[in-house]
């Protein structure tokens, strides 16, 4: 089992017993694999849901653009996204994979506004090393691509931890804290909104506090539901 392969289980919450992982490696690590080769960005996670919201003319208020953090928010709060709301996180994605992904997830359902909330995994270098500086080009791409589109945009701070478990010994709390003080920046700046999760999930050490988060990054439906406390009322707000 590659490191990389490791790392992309762990970031989308795999949790097999020792046997069943042992079992299941080859598959899943195929299939990673042949993400990495066929499909990078994960266009085909979502394409037939997208043509079925597109064919049905649905509706969609806002979307949720983001990794498994957004992903686990949807199967542990599934309440939470009602219609209009739809969910299009995938677990282990990076800032430079869910650019890629905006005009088809995003821009293509015509919503009203786009939830970005990224840059955990790019802290972590799951599709490879990158500079703080490149992951803020990718937010200002994804904030300029939805603006461009009359699509209000977002942007969401990057949730607490205090490590990754799929990459020990690396240093999450400052980089964590320096992204959000360039998020809450940069969303002044470009007409975005900043939705900060930090005040209900952050513990003092920058962690995730008791009970929120399955593996001090993931949250607990717990988690979830002191999140939907921050945005819920901006939704309401405006009839979504």
């Amino acid at each position: 089992m590659t490191d990389l392969f490791r790392r992309g289980l762990l970031a989308a919450g795999l949790t097999l017993p020792f046997a069943a992982r042992a079992q299941e490696a080859e598959s899943w690590e195929a299939k990673w694999n042949r993400m990495l080769r066929e499909d990078w960005p994960g266009l085909g996670r979502y394409r037939a849901d997208n043509a079925r919201l597109r064919a049905a003319g649905t509706r969609t208020n806002i979307v949720f653009l983001g990794n498994s953090i957004t992903e686990g928010w949807r199967d542990k709060q599934p309440d939470f996204f009602k219609p209009g709301r739809v969910c299009r996180g995938i677990g282990g994605e990076t800032t430079p994979q869910m650019v890629l992904r905006m005009m088809a997830d995003v821009i293509d359902l015509k919503p009203r506004f786009v939830h970005i909330m990224a840059g955990t995994n790019d802290i972590a270098g799951n599709t490879g090393p990158m500079t703080f500086a490149q992951s803020c080009d990718n937010f200002r791409m994804m904030t300029q691509l939805a603006q461009a589109n009359r699509i209000e945009v977002l942007l969401a701070s990057v949730p607490p931890a205090a490590n990754f478990p799929w990459r020990p010994g690396l240093e999450t709390v400052k980089p964590i804290r320096r992204f959000n003080a360039w998020l809450k920046d940069y969303a002044a700046k470009a007409g975005a909104t900043w939705i900060d999760y930090t005040p209900v999930l952050a513990d003092a050490a920058g962690g995730m506090k008791p009970g929120l988060a399955s593996d001090g990054v993931h949250p607990t439906a717990q988690g979830y539901a002191l999140m939907a406390t921050v945005i819920e009322p901006f939704l309401a707000g405006r009839g979504i």
